[in-house]
């Protein structure tokens, strides 16, 4: 998969991210911890898979998006045990600052993944502007 098709697939994801938020807003509670259970096994799934891709790939990554990677699970971890501390002390009282809770987590997961939407754009036009000069020095070598 070209890194343009690759940014398209990102695209539609997070198309499906809003889609899923919007529809949620409708849902029962039933069907939206259902929803909000898969969801997050897709997103535990995902990150398995990165996570093996950058292992694979580590000898050819910077030590940036290795650093990256290991910022990136130590937040998912904390989010977690977070999430699942909070559930268990939740009652009544507590409710109205768990959703607040949830919701500021919601927005600063948000800005960081505007923020590698960002980085992927650029990375993705310099890795189409490298092929292209690539191609242009292998046309002149050849000349």
């Amino acid at each position: 998969m070209s890194v343009s098709e690759n940014l398209r697939k990102l695209s539609e994801r997070a198309k499906t991210a809003e889609d899923h938020a919007a529809a949620a807003k409708t849902q029962a509670r039933a069907d939206l911890e259902q929803t909000v259970n898969k969801v997050r096994a897709s997103a535990e799934a995902e990150g398995k898979k990165v996570q093996a891709q950058a292992q694979q790939a580590s000898t050819e990554m910077s030590a940036t998006w290795n650093d990256v990677q290991r910022s990136w699970n130590a937040h998912l971890d904390k989010v977690k045990s977070d999430i699942h501390q909070r559930k268990a002390e939740i009652d009544a009282s507590d409710a109205e600052s768990r959703a607040e809770w949830a919701e500021s987590d919601a927005v600063l997961a948000i800005d960081y993944a505007y923020a590698a939407i960002e980085e992927a754009e650029y990375a993705t036009l310099d890795a189409i502007l490298a092929r292209r000069e690539a191609e242009d020095l292998a046309v002149a070598v050849s000349r």
